[in-house]
């Protein structure tokens, strides 16, 4: 195959996979959340997309290793998709448009950049997602799913996920 059209399915490909939805938070694609770590293309022209998990034995992977082969099948794509273990999957690897995106759906996006605290569970300031007030608290280690703990604002009073910073 030749450098040129290799360039161009990956390309493609690249964009196909970083299209998919999380199954868990859907206003996220898999590029947003940085779980799409890389697409090749073989000598041989065979694809191969790397993903790598929120957390140890998250249950969407499944769900989304297959949308990631369904998404490329459809567009004529065969693809094989690994899980990438190594290195660990962090926060700093969400876009900026996905934590736009998920402070919009209702949850309150992890800061920026990962600090030392985020290792002993000690968040920085928590803005509501809602209000924007940053008078909240923990009320659950967990939310919805694993790699979300459960707040509320003192100030609107509404219950909210806060995806934690890794």
């Amino acid at each position: 195959m030749a450098s040129l059209d290799r360039e161009r399915l990956r390309a493609d490909a690249l964009r196909i996979a970083g299209e998919v939805a999380d199954p868990e938070i859907p206003v996220l694609s898999i590029a947003d959340l940085g779980v799409l770590r890389d697409v090749r293309v073989t000598d041989a022209g065979e694809v191969e997309v790397d993903i790598t998990p929120t957390y140890s034995g998250c249950p969407a992977m499944t769900m989304i290793a297959v949308n990631i082969e369904t998404a490329l099948a459809a567009q004529g794509i065969a693809a094989r998709v690994k899980l990438v273990l190594s290195p660990a999957w962090t926060t700093d690897w969400m876009t900026q448009q996905g934590r736009d995106k998920l402070r919009d759906y209702g949850i309150a996006p992890p800061a920026p950049k990962a600090s030392r605290r985020a290792l002993f569970g000690m968040e920085e300031e928590v803005a509501c997602p809602r209000c924007g007030s940053t008078e909240t608290q923990k009320l659950s280690e967990f939310g919805s799913t694993a790699c979300k703990s459960l707040w509320r604002c003192t100030a609107c009073k509404e219950p909210f996920d806060h995806f934690k910073c890794l």
